[in-house]
């Protein structure tokens, strides 16, 4: 029988990887990446040091963390004036613009997924408004917003991956 802990460690610790940065690329679930990493973790160890009590835990900042990134996201944009088509052509931008910069590692998703939603969100408002000033005032409010939820998307990333670490290795 072949042993398929290294590879589940491995693709743990990747995927726990994969979630910090996602903590701060846009559209990237960072602490859903996290949690699936150290799932693939405990289970390549048998669940011995990580049980289901810790996999709960983090499972719920999972759930606290993207609750908080799309409430932000979309009371800011809302509050700001922002109509429900230019928050949804917002997201689609930012995906292809992600996609579309994907060939510069990292860096160029980052830059793409963040041009792309600023860009579809003030180009849609300005649009429905006619009005730059008024779009502009929507895209801030959007980008307070995703501040704030990127903040709190670090944070449970942070908590989490300290969890994690604890658990494991303590």
């Amino acid at each position: 029988m072949t042993d398929y802990t290294p590879i589940f460690s491995a693709l743990g610790y990747l995927l726990i990887f994969l979630g910090l940065v996602g903590a701060v690329v846009p559209l990237l679930p960072g602490p859903a990446f996290i949690w699936l990493g150290v799932f693939l973790w405990a289970w390549g160890d048998g669940f011995v040091r990580i049980g289901w009590p810790t996999l709960l835990f983090l499972g719920v900042l999972t759930l606290i963390a993207w609750g908080v990134d799309i409430t932000f996201s979309l009371i800011s944009s809302r509050k700001a004036g922002a109509g429900w088509k230019s928050i949804g052509v917002s997201i689609l931008t930012g995906i292809g613009g992600g996609i579309l910069l994907s060939f510069i590692p990292l860096i160029g998703s980052i830059l793409g997924a963040i041009g792309g939603a600023i860009g579809g969100l003030w180009y849609m408002e300005y649009r429905a408004k006619g009005d730059k000033e008024l779009a502009t005032q929507a895209v801030r409010g959007y980008i307070g917003g995703v501040l704030v939820s990127m903040a709190v998307e670090m944070g449970a990333a942070v908590l989490m991956i300290l969890v994690f670490a604890w658990q494991a290795f303590v």
